[in-house]
C-alpha cells in the first residue's frame, strides 16, 4: 500500500524539508532516506518541496532563500543518547559549531550563513527545525547504515509528520501508512 500524508495544501506556508548528508558514508546518509520515504508518501501538499542535499553552510543557506519554513533532516554524533534516538531541535538551540561539519574551510555553518543571508536581505525561513538521528559512523564509506539508525525512520516520519501540521495543515496527516 502506498504510504499517505493527508496534508491539505490550502495552507500556503511555503515549507522546505531537506535530507542533508551522503548514502554512501553508512549512517550519514539517514537523512537522505528518511526524505526519500517522505517523498513516496501520497498526499504532500503542493507548498512543501521535499530535497536530498549534501551542502552545508553557505550552499545549504542559498537552498533555503524563499521559503517560509524548513525542517532538515541530519544524523547526529552526541554521545548522549543511544544511536538511533531520533530528536528534534529549533536550528537555534544548537550549538553554533563555527569548524565542524563544513565541507570547506572556505564556509562557514550554518547559523553564520542565515545571519549573513538576512543581513544581505535574503528570504530565508523564520522557522528550522532539526530532526536528528544519533548516528555512530558517518565518515566509512559504505551503502549501509547501523541497523538502529535505519529502524529510526518510522519515527522520524512521525515527527516531520507531527512538524507539517504545526506548520498550518488543515488536517491531520497519516502517515503510519508508510511505517508499518
Amino acid at each position: 500500500m502506498e504510504p499517505s500524508l493527508n496534508l491539505s495544501d490550502h495552507n500556503q506556508v511555503k515549507t522546505l524539508v531537506v535530507g542533508l548528508g551522503n548514502p554512501i558514508l553508512g549512517d550519514d546518509g539517514i537523512g537522505w532516506q528518511i526524505a526519500q520515504e517522505l517523498q513516496k508518501t501520497q498526499g504532500i501538499p503542493s507548498n512543501v518541496t521535499i530535497e536530498c542535499l549534501a551542502l552545508g553552510g553557505i550552499s545549504l543557506m542559498e537552498a533555503l532563500i524563499g521559503y517560509d519554513r524548513a525542517i532538515l533532516i541530519d544524523a547526529i554524533i552526541t554521545h548522549q543518547a543511544p544511536v538511533g534516538s531520533v530528536s528534534c531541535y529549533k536550528l537555534e538551540d544548537l550549538p553554533n559549531l563555527t569548524s565542524g561539519h563544513m565541507t570547506s574551510a572556505h564556509d562557514t555553518s550554518l547559523v553564520n550563513a542565515l545571519q549573513m543571508g538576512l543581513s544581505l536581505g535574503a528570504q530565508l525561513p523564520e522557522v528550522i527545525s532539526v530532526v536528528t538521528v544519533e548516528s555512530q559512523k558517518i565518515y566509512e564509506f559504505s551503502d549501509e547504515m547501523s541497523p538502529a539508525v535505519a529502524a529510526a525512520v518510522p519515527q522520524a516520519l512521525r515527527i516531520i509528520q507531527d512538524l507539517l501540521i504545526e506548520s498550518g495543515a488543515e488536517e491531520a496527516p497519516n502517515i503510519d501508512q508508510s511505517i508499518n
